[in-house]
């Protein structure tokens, strides 16, 4: 095998047909370029270039292998340089996924920041449905998302917590509980839960859909959603209840559906994920601009 030295001067002399030029480019000696291509000579067996003290010029041999070897060397070296632009460079369009109207709006004051600070890298913000979230993520469709945690996936990647909001049950509005100032985890065991998609990651589903109350009464599960108006039609429907985000009471109100507070159930906290082989610059940029946006230091450069 050649090593990159060895290449990188076989066709920079190939191209100058001088030593001292070869050199100067290659930021080496004289005496350096005439070790290498000596050395290559001698492990291919006959001459490359021809040498007088007035001319170099390639040999029949020499010039047969730089015409195989230098569109191979630029393929090598284009895919290297798009391969450092897509982990380093700062340009290009960067993808990112969200569910729901409340996601979307952070994403866009995110977005609109993010490209205040980096002009030659554009942003294309895409809605997915719950189901389509993490298959999007592996498959490569998008670059990040905005989901809810936890996420315990060896695969992805999550940042920070950007928005910690209060747990809210969401069941139909002629429930008993709809007339409730507020639930407790152990009211579930008394209605069925409707489920989370199985493309989401086990982690999340046992958050937001467990099996049993904190004192270990089983939940009965009922039946399972795509996307989140399906899961607010079924929960109209009364097939069932389902926990979310205070910003639903706001974003989703409808009249057959009613919001009560759980009063002793964690906040939900919602962040950025990503592919954790897919931690580019430009996927670091975004995560902090919308870290600051949420931060209230968005002025930050």
């Amino acid at each position: 095998m050649l090593e990159r030295h060895e290449v990188e001067a076989f066709l920079t002399l190939a191209e100058e047909l001088h030593f001292g030029r070869t050199a100067d480019r290659l930021h080496v000696s004289t005496a350096r370029i005439s070790q290498i291509i000596a050395r290559l000579e001698r492990r291919i067996g006959v001459p490359l270039f021809n040498r007088t003290s007035r001319r170099v010029e390639l040999t029949a041999v020499g010039r047969r292998l730089h015409e195989e070897v230098r569109p191979a060397w630029d393929r090598i070296t284009t895919a290297f340089e798009r391969a450092v632009e897509t982990g380093r460079g700062l340009t290009g369009t960067l993808r990112v996924a969200f569910v729901g109207a409340a996601g979307g709006q952070l994403l866009a004051g995110a977005a609109e920041l993010f490209r205040r600070r980096r002009p030659d890298c554009d942003v294309l913000l895409r809605e997915a449905q719950m189901a389509d979230l993490m298959p999007w993520l592996r498959d490569g469709r998008v670059d990040l998302a905005l989901g809810t945690f936890p996420i315990d996936e060896p695969d992805i990647a999550t940042g920070p917590v950007l928005v910690s909001e209060p747990r809210m049950l969401a069941v139909p509005a002629r429930h008993p509980f709809a007339r409730r100032a507020s639930v407790s985890l152990e009211d579930l065991a008394a209605v069925k839960l409707l489920q989370l998609p199985d493309t989401l990651p086990g982690s999340l589903r046992a958050d937001r859909t467990p099996r049993t109350t904190p004192g270990g009464r089983p939940i009965e599960p009922g039946p399972s959603a795509s996307t989140f108006t399906e899961m607010l039609t079924l929960i109209g429907a009364g097939h069932g209840v389902f926990p979310v985000g205070a910003h639903a009471r706001r974003y989703y109100a409808r009249p057959d559906v009613a919001y009560v507070p759980i009063g002793d159930a964690p906040p939900l906290r919602w962040g950025l994920l990503w592919r954790a082989d897919g931690a580019t610059a430009r996927v670091r940029a975004f995560a902090q601009a919308a870290q600051d946006l949420v931060d209230g230091t968005a002025a930050a450069t």
